[in-house]
């Protein structure tokens, strides 16, 4: 799952945000591109190099033309070439695009792009368990959490297993702990074993006399992770659905973000169900 710029010296990297309209999966007037990065090659020179990241974690039949589209509008802005990367994390072996285009008397529009497939790796898990890059513990975090997504039980030794290698790791307690959230996040469990978990949290780290989720730290988790999980209306269980439908579908409308803002528990519930399996942003709202 490494990128290599073998020619590369050194790079700036900033969030860019530029002006668009009709883009699929986009804010009306508004497109934001993650990462703007500067390249010094070996021989000197400078060379733009413009990336965008498109994640997808379900079957899109829209993806393609979405790609190509996002990849125009910053080329038209930047007046740079752009690659375009895309990461799959749906649970089909087969579903594979790679490419739009359009072919009319002559003429051709469209698109190749580069993707990765997180299923890809469903059969190295040792080798992602041994690696030092943390989007491999990320990648392995997702596959088992697709795996035991019915089996609590399974999901929670799962979330363990990677939780003390972690700890393991040896990486700064900045890096710890983002990585930890992350893992919490995407591997959610019923109370009853989250609260398992917590405990055994606080028995590693008094073995290991360290501390890097301290009880405060730990509360404010817990306290997020209850209000996603049972406040339903308060601001941080709408903001959570809301990463997950921006990861999922892309920018939303203001009509959904008010939907969100204004909806009961029970809505809420309904559409976390909802948003890992609907083809489409207003089938998770149907």
């Amino acid at each position: 799952m490494n990128v290599e710029w073998p020619n590369a010296k050194r790079y700036a990297a900033g969030a860019i945000r530029f002006p668009v309209e009709g883009c699929i999966g986009s804010r009306a007037g508004e497109m934001v591109a993650d990462k703007l990065v500067e390249v010094y090659l070996h021989d000197g020179d400078a060379q733009w190099v413009l990336i965008h990241v498109e994640v997808q974690a379900q079957h899109d039949a829209t993806l393609a033309r979405r790609v190509m589209d996002y990849n125009y509008r910053i080329f038209i802005e930047y007046g740079q070439p752009v690659a375009s990367l895309v990461l799959l994390a749906d649970k089909s072996p087969s579903w594979r695009p790679n490419s739009f285009h359009n072919v009319l008397l002559g003429t051709v529009m469209g698109i190749s792009f580069a993707t990765a497939k997180l299923l890809d790796y469903a059969d190295r898990e040792a080798s992602l368990l041994d690696s030092s890059n943390p989007f491999a513990l990320v990648t392995s975090a997702h596959l088992r959490t697709q795996r035991a997504r019915h089996d609590p039980e399974q999901l929670y030794s799962s979330k363990w297993q990677l939780t003390r290698l972690l700890y393991q790791r040896g990486w700064t307690k900045r890096r710890m702990i983002v990585l930890f959230k992350v893992i919490n996040w995407m591997m959610a469990l019923p109370e009853p074993l989250q609260a398992r978990y917590w405990r055994a949290i606080l028995r590693l780290e008094k073995e290991r006399k360290v501390e890097w989720i301290s009880p405060l730290e730990q509360s404010f988790i817990e306290k997020g992770w209850k209000i996603g999980r049972q406040e339903g209306r308060q601001e941080g269980a709408a903001e959570l659905l809301e990463k997950q439908l921006i990861l999922r579908f892309g920018s939303l409308p203001d009509a959904v973000r008010k939907k969100l803002a204004k909806a009961s528990e029970e809505q809420l519930v309904a559409w976390d169900a909802a948003v890992l399996e609907a083809p489409s942003l207003k089938q998770v709202f149907g």
